[in-house]
């Protein structure tokens, strides 16, 4: 029974080709021949450029932007065949890019995500694909917007802030001069998560804690998610509050369709669809897939509970490995198709799973014939 491969990111440790490899090399130690690695998978968060890359070419561009706290940054974007360029937000304003410097939500903006997507269509794109997830920013999309053309002002007429803070005295928003640039761009938003942008499951209360927020700063945030949803639907006429996927990358997916008029997408499946992962799982028996760590936010729009419901439909087990896990309700791995979890950290205890991660999933795979770690 050949097995295909096919993990996303482990974060800030391994890509998803890395981890596809890595788990290909394993199975080829027990069994030679016996797996295929496929380059990565993806839904919208980090990875989304290279696993693209890897499966349909295109050309990386890469421009200095500014990052989640202002400060200058390296990032890139993906042109594709026929004028379609793909960004990943967390390329400019992602956890990854705060360089050791502490979480700040209220003042982490999406400046350099705008200014990507601004050296995209002058780059001529006619379709931008921007990739929502891995952000430390939770501003829904003001930055962006700035960075676009688009003028937040406050109450006296003066441009706002940057961060959500700054969104507590928006007062209203008007298109600039250089927003035409975006009329004639199609602009699609690959979530990796539904919830809308307000509410109990919106991004302040669900993922504000993730990216530092205290308790005082996620009723802040909650505010300003509100405020900015009012004023954008004046501006707009679309009302974007309870937009299903708006609270993805804090917020930036409820700015996209309500300024950019962008439509949100499941990432995960976008990504698989147009990497031919289907193709190949059709030629094996069996999928092993993963990420650095698997809980009950993985059921939700990430990759690897994506790829594992294909598996499953096509009666095909899915063996997952992870750095972390969380232990999830055995119907929830059922429903997956799962047969089993193996978790490096159980697995290896003691090792270092970001520096000997490669080697480690290696070895995982090597054993996966054995008794599963988690049934």
């Amino acid at each position: 029974m050949k097995i295909l491969c096919a993990c996303n990111a482990f974060k800030g440790t391994l890509s998803g080709a890395a981890a596809s490899l890595a788990l290909k090399n394993g199975f080829d130690e027990t069994s030679p021949g016996s797996a295929e690695a496929f380059p990565g998978i993806a839904d919208g968060g980090d990875g989304l450029v290279e696993v693209l890359r890897a499966s349909a070419g295109g050309r990386i561009h890469s421009r200095r932007v500014s990052g989640p706290l202002g400060r200058s940054v390296s990032a890139r974007f993906l042109m594709l065949p026929g004028r379609r360029a793909v960004i990943e937000m967390s390329e400019a304003a992602g956890l990854r890019r705060l360089g050791g410097r502490r979480k700040d939500p209220m003042a982490a903006s999406t400046r350099g995500v705008g200014e990507l997507m601004l050296a995209a269509a002058r780059a001529g794109a006619l379709e931008i694909f921007v990739g929502l997830g891995g952000s430390a920013s939770n501003d829904a999309g003001a930055g962006c917007a700035a960075a676009c053309g688009w003028r937040l002002l406050d109450a006296a007429g003066r441009p706002v802030p940057d961060g959500a803070a700054g969104l507590l005295r928006l007062a209203r928003i008007e298109a600039g001069p250089e927003t035409s640039l975006f009329r004639k761009i199609k602009v699609r938003g690959l979530a990796d998560v539904t919830n809308p942008l307000c509410g109990a499951r919106g991004s302040a209360r669900v993922y504000g804690p993730q990216k530092g927020a205290t308790p005082v700063q996620v009723k802040l945030l909650e505010k300003a998610m509100a405020r900015f949803a009012r004023v954008a639907r004046r501006a707009s006429g679309r009302d974007v509050a309870r937009l299903p996927r708006g609270a993805a990358a804090g917020g930036l997916g409820a700015g996209l369709a309500a300024l950019f008029g962008a439509v949100l997408e499941d990432g995960a499946a976008w990504v698989l669809e147009n990497t031919g992962f289907a193709a190949a799982l059709a030629g094996c028996g069996a999928l092993a897939t993963g990420e650095g760590r698997f809980d009950r936010q993985t059921l939700y729009g990430k990759a690897p509970a994506a790829a594992a419901r294909l598996a499953a439909a096509a009666g095909k087990p899915v063996f997952v490995f992870c750095g972390e896990y969380e232990t999830l309700p055995a119907r929830d791995l059922r429903r997956l198709g799962i047969a089993a979890v193996y978790p490096l950290r159980l697995l290896f205890p003691g090792s270092d799973t970001n520096r000997g991660c490669a080697r480690l999933l290696r070895r995982a795979a090597a054993a996966v014939r054995r008794r599963p770690v988690v049934d």
